[in-house]
């Protein structure tokens, strides 16, 4: 009996159990949660904060990229010559010192300290995320890996709903109500009150979150962690980026995380556009048709959430490959959905997506990251730096979004062809993963 239960433990190893190092490194999927999802709608804020256009406001999204992009093969390295205990405690340093740079920024009164603040703090979460993610894997047996990593990032999403909440409860719904055109028409001395104020409502949760950081920090600074992965300090860089970008499933993973997360960013933005265009052609004001939209994309999250664990669940009966494989199915069929009904059922299944996205960033890690050992380091930086798709497809979706009309249908529905076929990647991916997996048995 005493056998049994070690064997079906996903959080133990040769009998050691990993339960309080597990619980620490996870609370750091919910805390990076937190901060990608309170950035997002600040692009709004700023603009109107600082009488801004979008496209300025939108630099916030370029550095909140931008540090996850820089820092993931400086993580690598920092990690492979320590540990990844040290990539976390120096992932929540940064994380804690970008936030507590807001409150400089606010007395500066200008954008662009927010930015380096920004960027500060998302080399923190590159850090974090580059750490995390493989000293999760490493928990354990490598046959329960994949299914350990969903178990942590589940609560990744926990909290970006909570930094929805914040974003939406303690700063969009305290900023002074003045629109952008109200603000335009305010004298110098009376714009600088309105917008000393407002910056003084943003920075306030970013400095609270910053302490929690902190405090986070000195726990799992004093807790002894394990040292599964950390055999080699070796640097050999180009060396092991050449060894493990020739394994065909690292390499088509690093691949399949780019589609992926230009999907999730692409069908979490857009829903807003997508939304408002159908409850105005219905009669509804521009502004409640934003609300509700928001009001659909927060069910989306809720949805993404719960089939964490679900889809967690069902990794004990069905293999990774095969489940990712039969999701991204489903994902391309609700997203054909979303371009072809011009009603709410277009809605519908434009939430339903996120169901089907939210097993797959962990599993497409945990797949490419397998058997490479200490490797894994450099590994989970390539796979980190693959966040780009974030950044680099949602622009091409609103250029199709921008033209309004194409061929005789909406533009905005015609546009998440490109989230149609970052799936059909995904479903590649999946599919190739569970021939390997067949092989292997």
């Amino acid at each position: 009996m005493k056998n049994n239960t070690k064997k079906n433990s996903i959080i133990s190893k040769d009998g050691v159990s990993y339960l309080i190092p597990f619980i620490l490194i996870t609370s750091c999927f919910a805390l990076w949660g937190f901060a990608n999802d309170i950035t997002n709608p600040m692009v709004k804020a700023f603009s109107k904060i600082f009488r801004m256009s979008v496209t300025d406001g939108a630099l916030v999204q370029v550095a909140f990229y931008g540090g996850y992009f820089a820092m993931a093969f400086p993580a690598a390295i920092f990690i492979r010559r320590f540990s990844y205990k040290a990539g976390v405690l120096l992932g929540l340093g940064l994380y804690a010192i970008g936030a507590f740079l807001f409150y400089p920024a606010m007395l500066t009164g200008n954008y662009y300290p927010f930015l380096i603040a920004y960027f500060i703090l998302t080399c923190g979460l590159s850090f974090l995320e580059t750490s995390c993610n493989p000293y999760i894997l490493s928990m354990g047996d490598e046959a329960t890996s994949t299914r350990r990593l969903n178990l942590a990032q589940s609560f990744n999403p926990m909290g970006s709903l909570l930094g929805m909440y914040v974003a939406m409860n303690f700063i969009q719904n305290r900023l002074n109500p003045m629109d952008t055109m109200e603000r335009s028409q305010l004298s110098d001395t009376e714009f600088a009150a309105v917008r000393d104020s407002d910056l003084m409502v943003l920075i306030a949760p970013y400095l609270i979150i910053g302490l929690v950081i902190l405090a986070m920090l000195i726990v799992i600074r004093m807790v002894k962690m394990p040292k599964n992965g950390d055999q080699s300090h070796n640097i050999n860089f180009l060396p092991t980026l050449k060894r493990i970008f020739g394994i065909h499933h690292y390499r088509e993973g690093v691949i399949a995380q780019f589609f992926y997360v230009g999907a999730q960013i692409m069908c979490w933005t857009f829903i807003i556009q997508y939304g408002t265009r159908y409850f105005m052609s219905e009669g509804m004001e521009e502004k409640a048709a934003e609300v509700l939209s928001q009001q659909y994309n927060i069910v989306a999250m809720i949805i993404f959430c719960a089939s964490r664990f679900i889809c967690t669940f069902i990794l004990r009966y069905l293999s990774p490959g095969l489940l990712l494989k039969v999701l991204a199915i489903v994902a391309c069929v609700f997203t054909a959905g979303v371009i072809g009904f011009q009603n709410i059922w277009g809605m519908y299944c434009l939430v339903g997506v996120s169901a089907c996205m939210s097993l797959m960033f962990p599993t497409i890690y945990g797949i490419a990251l397998q058997g490479l050992g200490d490797d894994a380091k450099f590994g989970a930086a390539g796979l980190i730096m693959a966040i780009l798709g974030g950044s680099v497809l949602p622009p091409l979706q609103a250029s199709i979004i921008d033209c309004h009309t194409l061929l005789g249908m909406p533009a905005v529905n015609l546009s998440f062809i490109l989230p149609f076929i970052c799936f059909v990647v995904i479903v590649i991916y999946g599919h190739r993963s569970y021939c390997r997996e067949k092989m292997r048995k």
